[in-house]
């Protein structure tokens, strides 16, 4: 999958939800849904088990934040997750819709879980780089694998990507920068051109936290061909991720953008040149700015333009026509015709 996007350009969008769904299914179910419609390729979540996932005084800890949901940090997690039991129906939905479902294990029973509904692409967080016993069993489920790189130094992330090597080719990675948001100067895109040289077997994408929707078109320009953005259904909810999120408009242009680059760069065929309808129309033609007679020779002082219902001479080619002479005589304004003049 990704050796072919990395070979014919072809940009592939994860719109990642994360956990903007807030902790309900039907509002799941309405992220595919709706970034279907607007051009995702796959659409992401996050699994967790957060009491394998922390530890027992991490899980009780007290939460006092303006985006809890709970007043413990466990009870806050627990209130923005999926049933399990919900991850078939969303997988269901990604199939009807047809795109890829995304999930983010973040432990060992989430990936089990992922594995028994048959997940299409496994993520792994940048939390994560550098993990290698988590990487290895998530690439020995041999699913396609997606890969930030978010605050990892290169010798983390080629230890990584060696392991997951070891497996598989289809591998993706993505630079990303772990800030949230992350300003547009912070986005530091010449680094795609770093991955791309250091990991000439995998696809190298971006992840970014920016909240427009420039950063697409500039990542796809400097090699990225993977792309994952958050979205949600309305920045000003309640929770960490929303307010740097693309919503549907938003997100439906960054897809756009993104995919357009690639037929930007693809010059004009040159036969199309100077044919285009406006010159057709109101391009001018090359008259006699004085009258020229036979034998003289056509001249700088002697040339002028003007628009006719017809195009003759198009004034662009008065390279052609200058220092050639005459074979009749052609009066003041009139148009000049090739015909009308020696080789």
């Amino acid at each position: 999958m990704f050796s072919q996007i990395a070979l014919d350009g072809t940009p592939f969008v994860i719109a990642e939800v994360g956990q903007n769904h807030q902790g309900d299914l039907e509002t799941a179910r309405e992220y595919i849904r709706i970034y279907a419609y607007e051009g995702a390729d796959a659409i992401k979540f996050q699994t967790r088990d957060n009491k394998y996932l922390f530890s027992k005084n991490a899980y009780a800890a007290d939460y006092a934040s303006e985006n809890a949901f709970a007043e413990t940090y466990g009870a806050h997690r627990e209130k923005l997750e999926l049933k399990p039991e919900w991850l078939p129906i969303l997988k269901e939905d990604c199939v009807k819709y047809g795109v890829k479902f995304m999930s983010t294990p973040f432990d060992e029973p989430s990936l089990k879980l992922l594995e028994q509904i048959d997940v299409d692409i496994l993520k792994i967080a940048s939390f994560d780089l550098g993990n290698l016993p988590f990487i290895h069993r998530i690439a020995s489920l041999g699913k396609p694998v997606v890969m930030s790189a978010g605050g990892g130094k290169i010798e983390q992330i080629r230890s990584s990507v060696d392991t997951l090597l070891k497996h598989h080719d289809e591998v993706a990675i993505l630079h990303c920068v772990s800030e949230y948001p992350c300003e547009y100067n912070r986005l530091g895109f010449d680094n795609i051109e770093v991955l791309i040289k250091e990991f000439p077997g995998c696809t190298i994408g971006s992840s970014d936290h920016f909240n427009g929707t420039l950063s697409g078109p500039v990542a796809y320009l400097r090699g990225a061909r993977v792309f994952e953005k958050h979205v949600t259904l309305n920045r000003a909810w309640k929770g960490t991720d929303h307010s740097f999120a693309l919503e549907p408009g938003g997100f439906r242009k960054f897809v756009r953008d993104i995919k357009r680059v690639r037929h930007m760069m693809m010059p004009k065929p040159a036969d199309d040149l100077g044919n285009e309808r406006v010159f057709k129309k109101l391009g001018k033609s090359l008259i006699a700015y004085a009258d020229i007679k036979v034998g003289d020779m056509v001249t700088l002082d002697n040339l002028s333009g003007r628009i006719f219902n017809a195009q003759y001479i198009p004034v662009r080619e008065s390279n052609q026509v200058i220092g050639r002479v005459a074979k009749k005589n052609i009066a003041q304004g009139e148009a000049i015709q090739y015909v009308d003049l020696e080789n």
